[in-house]
């Protein structure tokens, strides 16, 4: 369903195109920087805001062109991109999670190396290794990153975990199995889960808790198979995860899946750290109080990331105005000005840590820990390119339906294969 409204929307903006270039996009000149994004919501949109700000301070005469593209969790935005792509008409710069999401784009051509851009900021001074080294492709690095947020956490409400008598969150995936028990008995569910993306972000921490970082580093780049022992018994593991969700019943989009936490009714929820600004200005609740988080099972000491990214295409028309919004993008400034509203936390290990509190103070001492092991997200376009990303949901939304795990990791080992 997903590919198919993607599909439509991806024609509409084809057809379209020719006359939307002619009034957002043909007056473009020397005189404006045209930015491209999903970010449209509360808290990301004020923090573009603020770098549009501050680059237009340091550029005098340079209009930032906001031209953002809201819904579907930014798939809306990547669909008339890619038409815009198509028709060697890019914008000045465009965002992308860091990563193999921006393999595509590599290939094709559509963007432009960075790696003298990263040599002359020093940026390899101030951006983690393994963040280096996920940004990476084929030697290069083609996009600059503006943040960083985590998926590998698991969301709960104190109180909930009171009232159950539980000593605190699960420790591994097993502890969850075994207070699933207890918390059923309670008329509570275990763990809630929203739509299908939500559930391959549930499977990628379950991978992650059960293998360990290693051995899911090994299996994103195929030297670990899918239809492995080991890997065969991580999926057994999320398959009785899912038996005692609410996967039935599962929620529409991911905010709900928080609600049901906040409001008691399920005991915990696996999703990525923007969570707590929902939780924040949406619920008005307090970290450590109104809701409390920790590592997802099985992975502490390790950060599973996502990052939002900025690129130079091919065919900008002001490639030296791009350049200086990369720079903003991957400058301590620009960084601090745009995540304490967005609700994440700088790519760069020297921002202003003072800037960051509650949770995002926890997760940034994480981040800057040197012992920290980072990995890369597959929900979140880090590990896996486009399409075999599109054959693991395929694959991944058979195998709720019908259970049938050994077909699920035939079938995501033979699409590795032809999608590398």
């Amino acid at each position: 369903m997903w590919k198919g409204r993607l599909a439509i929307i991806a024609l509409l903006a084809v057809s379209l195109l020719s006359g939307l270039s002619m009034l957002t996009v043909g007056g473009a000149s020397d005189d404006q920087l045209e930015v491209y994004s999903w970010w449209t919501g509360p808290g990301e949109e004020e923090g573009l805001a603020a770098m549009a700000e501050a680059f237009e301070a340091a550029n005098p005469g340079i209009r930032f062109v906001n031209a953002a593209v809201s819904g579907g969790a930014g798939s809306n935005a990547k669909a008339i991109l890619a038409s815009r792509l198509l028709a060697n008409d890019p914008p000045d710069s465009y965002q992308r999670h860091a990563g193999l999401e921006l393999l595509d784009d590599v290939r094709s051509g559509k963007v432009r190396d960075l790696t003298e851009l990263y040599e002359q900021q020093g940026w390899r001074k101030v951006f983690p290794k393994g963040l280096l080294d996920n940004l990476t492709i084929d030697g290069k690095i083609y996009a600059v990153p503006v943040n960083i947020h985590r998926a590998n956490l698991i969301w709960f409400n104190p109180r909930t975990l009171r009232e159950l008598g539980l000593p605190g969150p699960p420790k591994t995936w097993s502890d969850f199995l075994a207070q699933a028990a207890t918390i059923q008995a309670k008329g509570k569910v275990p763990i809630a889960v929203g739509p299908e993306w939500t559930q391959k972000h549930l499977l990628e921490t379950v991978l992650l808790g059960e293998l360990g970082a290693d051995s899911y580093e090994r299996l994103f780049s195929g030297d670990l198979r899918w239809t492995s022992p080991e890997v065969t018994a991580a999926l057994d593991t999320f398959g009785k995860v899912l038996a005692v969700s609410d996967v039935k019943s599962a929620a529409g989009e991911w905010q709900p899946q928080l609600d049901r936490v906040v409001e008691g009714s399920a005991v915990y929820a696996v999703m990525g750290d923007w969570s707590s600004s929902y939780l924040e200005q949406a619920k008005k609740l307090q970290w450590r109080d109104g809701y409390d988080v920790a590592t997802s099972p099985g992975t502490q000491g390790v950060y599973d990331f996502l990052s939002d990214s900025f690129t130079l295409p091919s065919g900008a028309r002001s490639p030296d105005l791009s350049r200086k919004w990369l720079i903003e993008c991957g400058s301590a400034a620009g960084q601090n000005l745009f995540n304490p509203l967005k609700g994440s936390i700088p790519a760069r290990t020297d921002a202003e840590a003072g800037l960051y509190r509650g949770y995002l103070g926890w997760t940034l001492q994480q981040w800057r820990d040197p012992k920290t092991r980072i990995v890369g997200s597959l929900t979140h376009g880090v590990v896996a390119n486009n399409a075999y990303n599109a054959e693991i949901d395929s694959a991944l939304g058979l195998f709720v339906q019908h259970g049938d795990l050994g077909k699920f990791a035939g079938t995501v080992q033979q699409q590795f294969e032809e999608t590398r």
